[in-house]
C-alpha cells in the first residue's frame, strides 16, 4: 500500500473532525451611505466565519445605496452568491465533507456546477498539499430554502474594467476607453492598482471598489496548521462583478483573461493555477449566469483573442504606467518588484523584446536576466521542468518565444539567464520557432461581440511587431 503524504493524513483527520461546514446566512446594511454585507459560516458548530465585504456609495450608481435594495430579491440573489464563491477559503482550512446551505435551495446542475468550480479552482490546492480526491468524493452538498429564481434587468453599454495592477487591465482599459463609457472596478483596491486608475485620469470618486475582510479565525486555523493553499480568485471577482454591474446599471463586464491562462500549470493532468481564468470557467460562469441569475449580464474577457506576447507588445506602447504597474505578488504589500520570484521573471522575459534593457531595469530595479539564483524559475517557465510556476504566467512557448527574440534582438554578449538558454536543448527545439506565428494569432475561442471584436482587431492591424 502506498504511503499517504503528510497533506493526506491532515486531509483524512480533518473531514473526520468536522463533518460539515454550513453556510447559515449573511446580513446587510448601509453605513453612512456604504453597503456592508457580514456573512455567517459554521465549521461544524466549532469555528463560526464571518468575513464581509463593503463597497462605498458613488454617484454614478444607478441604485442608491440604501436600506431598500436589501430587501430587493436582486440584491438577495447576488449576495448570496457571492457567499457560495467565499465560502471556498473558510471550506479548504478542514476540507469537510459536507456543504448546507441554509438560505436557498439549488438544483441538481447548481450543485454539479459549484461542485465543479470548488474542485478545479482547488486543483492547486489538492496538488501542493498532496491530496488525493475525485469530484465525485471530495464534497457533498445539501440545501433548503426558497429556490433561486432568475430576474430581468436593464443595463447600459458602457464598460466595466476589474483593474488588477498589471499590464493586461491596463491594455484593456486603454484599448476601450476611446469607444465606451469605462468605470474601473478595483477589488481591495491597493498602490499598483490606485495609481493605475489615477495615471489614466480617473480620481478616487470615478471608480468602483469592494473592499472584503477574511475572518481572523480562519488566519488563525492556519497558523495552527490548518490546511491552507491558493483559491480561485477570478471567480470570486466574477461574482462580485455581477453584483456591481446590477449597482452601476452597466452591462458589459470586460475581464483582461488572455488565451495563455487555459495552459495546465502541471505537464500532463489538470492542474492550472489559471482555472478561474480560462475559457473553460468563463464558458461556465457565463452560461450559470444566464441559467440561475440574469441574462442581462455580459461577462467576458476582452484579452482572450490574445496571448501574452502579444499583450506584452501592446502594454509596451504606453510609457506612462511603467512606474505604475505590478504584478508581483510577493512585493503586493509593499507595492513593489521583489525582483526574486517567477512572476517578477516572467514579467521581465515577456517585456524583455519590447522594452529597452535600461527602461526594464528601471521598472524592476535590476537586471534580472544577470540573476544565476533565478535559473530554477527559467527552467520552469521555459518547460525544462514539468511543473510550472504556480504564478499568473505565460505558456511555456510564449516564453521561448519571448527569448528568443531577445536573443536575436540583443546579437552580442548575452547575460547570465539567456547564455544558460542559449545552450539548452529547449534552445534548439525553440531555434527554428517561428515567432511571428504566435504574434499573428488569434484564438476564436471568445465570447466578444462584434464591437469589441473589431477594437482588437483594427489594433492588431496597425501593429507593427
Amino acid at each position: 500500500m502506498q504511503k499517504k503524504s503528510a497533506g493526506q493524513l491532515k486531509f483524512d483527520e480533518l473531514r473526520s473532525q468536522y463533518p460539515f461546514l454550513e453556510y447559515k446566512g449573511y446580513e446587510a446594511v448601509v453605513q453612512a451611505g456604504n453597503l456592508k454585507v457580514i456573512y455567517n459560516f459554521s465549521l461544524s458548530g466549532q469555528h463560526d466565519f464571518h468575513p464581509s465585504f463593503s463597497i462605498p456609495a458613488r454617484k454614478f450608481f444607478v441604485r442608491t445605496i440604501d436600506e431598500s435594495i436589501l430587501r430587493t430579491p436582486e440584491f438577495d440573489l447576488l449576495a448570496f452568491h457571492i457567499g457560495m464563491i467565499e465560502l471556498v477559503s473558510y471550506w479548504k482550512s478542514a476540507c469537510p465533507p459536507k456543504v448546507i446551505i441554509r438560505q436557498h435551495s439549488l438544483c441538481q446542475y447548481q450543485v454539479d456546477w459549484w461542485k465543479k468550480v470548488y474542485f478545479n479552482g482547488l486543483g492547486e490546492f489538492f496538488y501542493t498539499n498532496g491530496i488525493s480526491s475525485s469530484i465525485d468524493d471530495f464534497m457533498e452538498i445539501e440545501s433548503e430554502g426558497e429556490p433561486i429564481e432568475k430576474f430581468k434587468v436593464q443595463l447600459t453599454d458602457s464598460v466595466i474594467v476589474p483593474i488588477g495592477g498589471g499590464k493586461d487591465s491596463i491594455v484593456t482599459l486603454e484599448m476601450l476607453r476611446n469607444e465606451f463609457n469605462v468605470r474601473p472596478f478595483i477589488l481591495n483596491p491597493r498602490g499598483a492598482t490606485l495609481e493605475t486608475v489615477f495615471t489614466a485620469k480617473f480620481g478616487r470618486n470615478d471608480i468602483i471598489e469592494v473592499n472584503r475582510t477574511i475572518d481572523p479565525e480562519l488566519l488563525r486555523l492556519n497558523e495552527q496548521g490548518y490546511l491552507n493553499g491558493h483559491t480561485p480568485f477570478s471567480a470570486m471577482l466574477a461574482f462580485y462583478s455581477l453584483l456591481v454591474s446590477w449597482l452601476t446599471g452597466i452591462r458589459n463586464i470586460a475581464l483582461s483573461n488572455e488565451s495563455s491562462a487555459n495552459e495546465s500549470t502541471v505537464k500532463g493532468i489538470n492542474v492550472n493555477h489559471q482555472y478561474s481564468k480560462s475559457y473553460e470557467f468563463e464558458k461556465d460562469f457565463r452560461d450559470y449566469t444566464r441559467s440561475h441569475i440574469s441574462d442581462d449580464f455580459n461577462y467576458f474577457s476582452f484579452l482572450r483573442p490574445l496571448n501574452e506576447l502579444q499583450i506584452a507588445g501592446l502594454f509596451a506602447d504606453h510609457v506612462r504606467y511603467y512606474p505604475v504597474f505590478k504584478s508581483c505578488n510577493v512585493g503586493s504589500k509593499t507595492d513593489t518588484w521583489c525582483g526574486s520570484c517567477a512572476k517578477c521573471l516572467f514579467a521581465w522575459i515577456i517585456l524583455s523584446p519590447f522594452i529597452p534593457p535600461d527602461e526594464m531595469v528601471h521598472i524592476f530595479g535590476k537586471n534580472l536576466y544577470e540573476d544565476p539564483q533565478l535559473l530554477g524559475f527559467l527552467k520552469q517557465l521555459t518547460g525544462v521542468d514539468d511543473v510550472k510556476p504556480f504564478e499568473c504566467v505565460g505558456t511555456i512557448d510564449e516564453v521561448n518565444a519571448a527569448l528568443m527574440m531577445y536573443i536575436r534582438k540583443l546579437r552580442g554578449k548575452w547575460p547570465v539567464l539567456p547564455d544558460y538558454y542559449s545552450n539548452t536543448n529547449k534552445f534548439n527545439e525553440y531555434g527554428s520557432f517561428h515567432t511571428e506565428s504566435l504574434l499573428k494569432q488569434f484564438n476564436e475561442e471568445h465570447f466578444l461581440e462584434k464591437e469589441f471584436l473589431d477594437i482588437i482587431q483594427r489594433r492588431l492591424s496597425c501593429k507593427n511587431w
